[in-house]
């Protein structure tokens, strides 16, 4: 596609859903949804979606035919009837019978595909961390609430019974003026070693997955999964898994303003192979009343805050305050007061499944008919803000050296290097635009 081809598509489908506004649904009304990238995650996607009620598969989108072809048998599968496929988003856009999409592409494509939805009137659900880099997350934010649209990121955290209750606690004041948040990213992960460069994969469109990130040859390990552990496609471990605990810091905090600055060191230590981000960072971001301290590991490391180690990895967070602290992870959250840290709650999930996305994607299917996006846990403003603060992170670690942060424009102050990493040089014509 050309760059006029792309910019007459926007044109065309923002002024279509400027001009139509998104169909009322019945009681019974099924809102039909397109999942976009059905690889191991997107696959997830499907089988979960085809739990939640009100919500219909009615098509999948991928650039690997292979993946494609998997994913419908899948829908038919689990709901008896088949999918229609696309292998280029762009024409799934002009789909008018789809009402909603579902975004498990890799970090790269997140800004782009939700932006062009949006224009195309469609509804969002998309996976974290919401964006590639800061400017991205912005345009995502314009573009939902320019076209009306209801954007969820998947930081399910939000719609976990426990981790509701913790936040709340903790904003009424359990642990008195809480001045601390400390996120855990132990995520215990092996090394990817190296990969050559090879054909591509047949019926696997490498430019179009490639997209806004630079054109590279084809290897395994930009491919399948590994893509996260480069800067052209993934954020690391600190935007994979650490955007999660990310997001509960802000939130438990209420810190709701860009920080006053923000560091981080560490590197990729033991391992000898392909990967570029840090499998081990250490992060920190100031606050005008408070702090938050990051710590991501990939490998051995014991747990804190307490609580015992389950498996060979510990993710969560811990807040300090003026009279106690607060342990909070996947298996409940514990209270602990005083010098004497006595332990004044122990709570357990109610949740059977604490890392099933379903209530998240249920919230964002109500929101989808009430038409509400206050209603939405994760809205993208939400989610885009928690990403931002791994992006920083990473501009930080990658410039070598504290940052401090003009929190009106999201600039650096006296930083070039360091704001050219605040978006990217986009490869035409795949190009997250300036007005969405």
């Amino acid at each position: 596609m050309t760059a006029h081809t792309r910019r007459t598509f926007v044109k065309g489908a923002a002024s279509a859903a400027a001009a139509q506004a998104f169909p009322v649904l019945g009681a019974n009304d099924s809102v039909n949804l397109a999942v976009i990238g059905v690889g191991g995650r997107g696959r997830g996607h499907l089988g979960f979606f085809a739990d939640v009620p009100g919500a219909r598969l009615a098509a999948v989108c991928d650039v690997n035919q292979a993946a494609r072809e998997r994913a419908s048998a899948m829908v038919q599968n689990l709901q008896g009837s088949k999918p229609k496929e696309y292998a280029d988003m762009r024409l799934l856009f002009d789909d008018k019978d789809i009402q909603a999409v579902s975004v498990a592409t890799p970090n790269h494509w997140h800004a782009l595909t939700t932006i062009w939805a949006c224009q195309a009137g469609k509804d969002v659900y998309v996976e974290k961390p919401a964006s590639h880099n800061p400017f991205e997350g912005e345009q995502m934010v314009k573009a939902a609430r320019k076209y009306g649209r209801m954007v969820q990121v998947g930081s399910q955290s939000r719609s976990i019974g426990h981790k509701r209750k913790a936040v709340a606690l903790l904003h009424e004041g359990v642990i008195g003026r809480v001045y601390m948040a400390r996120g855990l990213c132990f995520r215990r992960r092996k090394s990817i070693g190296r990969t050559p460069q090879e054909p591509v994969l047949p019926g696997l469109d490498w430019d179009f997955f490639l997209g806004p990130a630079p054109m590279r040859p084809y290897t395994k390990n930009r491919f399948d999964y590994n893509w996260h552990w480069f800067w052209d496609t993934g954020n690391g471990d600190i935007g994979n898994q650490g955007v999660h605990e990310m997001d509960i810091c802000r939130w438990g905090l209420s810190e709701y303003a860009r920080p006053r600055s923000v560091a981080s060191t560490g590197g990729k230590f033991v391992w000898k192979d392909d990967q570029e981000t840090p499998n081990t960072q250490q992060s920190h971001f100031l606050f005008d009343e408070s702090e938050i301290v990051f710590d991501v590991r990939n490998l051995s490391s014991p747990p804190e805050g307490g609580t015992p180690i389950r498996g060979s990895n510990f993710v969560g967070n811990i807040f300090f305050g003026s009279e106690g602290y607060m342990v909070v992870d996947p298996y409940g959250f514990q209270v602990y007061k005083g010098d004497e840290r006595e332990k004044t709650m122990d709570e357990k999930p109610h949740e059977e499944k604490t890392w099933d996305p379903r209530p998240h994607m249920t919230n964002f299917i109500e929101a989808v008919r009430s038409r509400n996006y206050r209603a939405l846990n994760a809205d993208i403003q939400i989610g885009a803000a928690a990403a931002e603060l791994c992006h920083l992170a990473n501009i930080a670690y990658r410039a070598g050296r504290q940052l401090h942060v003009d929190r009106e424009s999201g600039l650096f102050v006296g930083n070039g290097l360091a704001n050219e990493m605040l978006t990217r040089r986009y490869r035409e014509p795949y190009v997250v635009p300036e007005k969405v």
